[in-house]
C-alpha cells in the first residue's frame, strides 16, 4: 500500500512540473492577435518581433483565407465564422498577404529582430 500511494504521490508531483513547465514556455511565447470583420484586417498593419506567432480570427459569417503574397508563409485553410489561423514569423522582413477569397483584402506583418540595436522602430 505504502508503494502505491508513493507512486501516486510521485506522479502528481512530477506531472505538476512538466504541467508548469508547459506553461512558462506557452507564456514566454510572444504574440499578436489580427480580426478580420467586416471584410477588413485590423489592425491591417502589425509590428512583431521575430519569433512572434501572429493569429487571425475570423469574425465575419462568411468564409475567408489568409495567404502571403510571394509564398513566404503557410496559406491557410478557408476560415469559417471564429476559425483562426496562426504563423510564427520567425525571420525579420515584411510580408504582405491577402485574402485569398476576396484578393481585396490586404494587410502587411512587419518582423523587426528579436534583439540588438539594428530593430527598427
Amino acid at each position: 500500500m505504502k508503494s502505491i500511494l508513493a507512486a501516486a504521490v510521485l506522479g502528481a508531483v512530477v506531472g505538476s512540473s512538466l504541467a508548469g513547465s508547459v506553461l512558462v514556455a506557452r507564456a514566454a511565447s510572444p504574440a499578436a492577435a489580427i480580426s478580420i470583420d467586416n471584410f477588413t484586417f485590423t489592425p491591417q498593419t502589425v509590428t512583431v518581433k521575430a519569433g512572434t506567432t501572429v493569429t487571425w480570427t475570423n469574425k465575419d459569417d462568411i468564409p475567408h483565407g489568409i495567404a502571403a503574397t510571394n509564398n513566404a508563409f503557410t496559406r491557410s485553410k478557408a476560415l469559417d465564422t471564429d476559425d483562426s489561423y496562426s504563423f510564427t514569423f520567425t525571420t525579420p522582413g515584411t510580408y504582405q498577404y491577402f485574402c485569398y477569397v476576396h484578393p481585396h483584402m490586404t494587410g502587411t506583418i512587419v518582423v523587426e529582430a528579436a534583439t540588438g540595436s539594428n530593430a527598427s522602430n
